[in-house]
């Protein structure tokens, strides 16, 4: 399974940056598998947009469209729409559904 890399440009240094980039590396680098459609998907990184975790989750497999409409399902049972531009804190065990725009279940 192939784990997509969100920010290309991680790792590049600039001057000053470079140093304060190498106390976090291992952080934003940190593989997290999460499960969109019940399927696992490996994202890198500490956040992503909807838009990422769809665009991973496709090139991983799933299958889905980048139109689709993501949720974030909650502990509670309930679940909360994730835009493509919306910041999720990623971590273990998250679980995404991802339904066609017009499905109207």
């Amino acid at each position: 399974m192939e784990t997509v890399e969100l920010n290309p440009n991680r790792g590049e240094k600039h001057g000053d940056e470079g140093q304060e980039d190498e106390k976090h590396r291992g952080e934003d680098d940190r593989t997290v598998t999460v499960s969109v459609n019940e399927q696992p998907v490996k994202l890198l990184g500490k956040s992503a947009t909807g838009a990422e975790i769809k665009a991973a989750a496709i090139a991983q497999g799933v299958l889905i469209q980048p139109n689709f409409v993501l949720q974030e399902e909650l502990p509670n049972g309930t679940s909360r729409v994730i835009g493509d531009n919306d910041p999720v804190h990623l971590r273990e065990h998250l679980r995404f559904t991802a339904i066609a725009p017009d499905d109207n279940s």
